[in-house]
């Protein structure tokens, strides 16, 4: 998956689970992503997705997860979590991924590859 912020362009690996799936059945996808605690963007979609939530324990830059069935975030920071998340996949290499998203708001485009 090719995922575009300006002009940056990052690639992803999915995961093959449900969620994810339901996920690359709705791309192309262009979602404005409203910032939280500075280290994600989130969107909330209107229908839902099939999550299935753990608990990651660390989150990475680069992670795209699901929060509830509803909320897809983009992690552009690492830190501890004690919060679960279902995995949808991960930016293949996330360097320049925090400078692309910068503060605030942000579109996003998720293309297949």
């Amino acid at each position: 998956m090719k995922i575009t912020i300006g002009t940056a362009t990052f690639t992803a690996t999915l995961e093959t689970t449900p969620a994810a799936q339901a996920f690359a059945d709705r791309l192309p996808l262009t979602v404005s992503m409203t910032e939280l605690n500075g280290n994600e963007k989130f969107f909330d979609f209107q229908t839902a997705l099939p999550a299935r939530a753990t608990n990651p324990g660390t989150i990475r830059a680069g992670d795209l997860m699901l929060y509830g069935p509803r909320t897809l975030v983009l992690f552009y920071r690492s830190f501890p979590t004690t919060y679960a998340y279902t995995r949808l996949g991960r930016v293949d290499d996330p360097a320049g991924l925090a400078a692309a998203v910068g503060d605030g708001q942000v579109t996003v485009t998720f293309t297949a590859p």
